[in-house]
């Protein structure tokens, strides 16, 4: 199996605070670091470090943000193909963690909504049906839609992480297989959590649910009538950000091992992973190793 990520490629900046802060009051704060990051880059970042052969399509500006893309990304075991735009900025995120682990994100998509469709068309006529296409919210409406009636009409896998909302979501989830969100998206997306939010999902013909809740765990619902909880992992919680990235990439690469079959056990797998991951500081730098996941999807 293969899987394609058309997403967005972005610098995170983290900045330490003691609580997020309020309409009209400044607060003090501590860089502690600055990484890779970007939802599609997140998430292809650990599909392939989970030995799922990935392809990553995403667009920078022509910057500094985008040499240091360039640079952290040529480290891992992905094909990536980057498009640098000139005249547009590298996106980046500004993260605000606070002691408890919670954080607070603002993300610019300017280069991700200029990413060229044609170059990411290009990168699909490569897939074989079965193969995975995943994206996000980062990228325009009509590259959004024409990318993911492009995956299904191919026979791909779309897997789809309804993140950053956007108003344009209802247009797509007939192009959709499997959606990952959180309680967050899904009270947006479905007016409700649990089993009755999915329940309305696949009713808009979505085939697999996967909700995830935190510390309360992650549900697994099929169309057909499976509904599976499977418990969180500990972990004392530094940073929670990219948590939800490692989840979704350790799920389908989990699953890719097994033939592309999201199970159970692939949802136990991202929870441990995930588990590594809020126990770090940073976007990258705290994903799972190539050496962890194995470990992980051993069990």
């Amino acid at each position: 199996m293969r899987a394609f990520v058309i997403g967005n490629a972005a610098i995170d900046e983290t900045i330490s605070v003691d609580g997020l802060p309020e309409p009209g009051v400044s607060i003090l704060g501590r860089i502690v670091s600055r990484d890779l990051g970007g939802k599609g880059t997140n998430q292809a970042v650990v599909m392939a470090r989970g030995g799922l052969e990935t392809t990553l399509v995403s667009a920078t500006g022509d910057d500094f943000r985008s040499a240091t893309i360039c640079e952290q990304l040529a480290q891992e075991p992905l094909d990536a193909r980057l498009s640098r735009l000139s005249g547009i900025s590298t996106d980046f995120s500004m993260v605000l963690t606070t002691p408890d682990g919670e954080n607070a994100n603002v993300t610019t998509t300017e280069a991700a909504e200029a990413l060229p469709l044609d170059v990411a068309m290009k990168a699909l006529g490569e897939a074989e049906p079965g193969d995975f296409l995943v994206m996000q919210g980062n990228l325009n409406a009509a590259t959004t839609e024409a990318l993911l009636k492009s995956g299904r009409e191919r026979g791909m896998v779309t897997v789809f992480n309804p993140s950053p909302l956007r108003p344009y979501f209802d247009r797509l989830w007939r192009f959709i297989d499997i959606v990952f969100l959180n309680e967050s998206e899904s009270l947006s997306l479905a007016g409700s959590t649990g089993q009755t939010a999915a329940e309305t999902l696949h009713g808009l013909g979505i085939r697999q649910v996967v909700l995830t809740a935190g510390t309360n765990g992650a549900i697994l619902s099929t169309s057909g009538g499976d509904f599976v909880h499977v418990p969180a992992v500990k972990a004392t919680a530094i940073d929670t950000t990219g948590a939800g990235d490692t989840f979704m990439g350790a799920a389908l690469a989990s699953a890719a091992h097994r033939g592309g079959v999201l199970d159970a056990r692939a949802i136990s797998h991202a929870s441990a992973a995930s588990a590594l991951t809020v126990a770090r500081r940073g976007t990258r730098r705290a994903f799972p190793s190539r050496d962890e996941l194995a470990m992980i999807f051993a069990g």
